[in-house]
């Protein structure tokens, strides 16, 4: 339960501060998606972006967790039988 924790909260923050410079920087009434024009709400696209954004950095702290886990473990070649 505290990897998770460690994953998803720091990601919360970070997620939060995204969203307020990128939203800050672009009117949401302006967003494209491939080339059409969003259509949604700002507060919905407000939303969709925070999870966005959560989910990115939740990723990225996902593989530094494990890339810390696998390095702790030593390698088959370094163990004495």
């Amino acid at each position: 339960m505290q990897n998770i924790l460690s994953v998803l909260w720091p990601s919360f923050l970070v997620a939060g501060i995204a969203e307020g410079i990128f939203f800050t920087l672009i009117d949401p009434r302006e967003l494209y998606l491939l080339g059409e024009p969003v259509h949604f709400s700002s507060l919905a696209t407000y939303s969709i972006g925070f999870f966005c954004f959560w989910a990115i950095c939740a990723a990225s702290s996902m593989a530094t967790c494990y890339l810390l886990r696998t390095a702790k473990e030593p390698d088959d070649a370094d163990r004495k039988t």
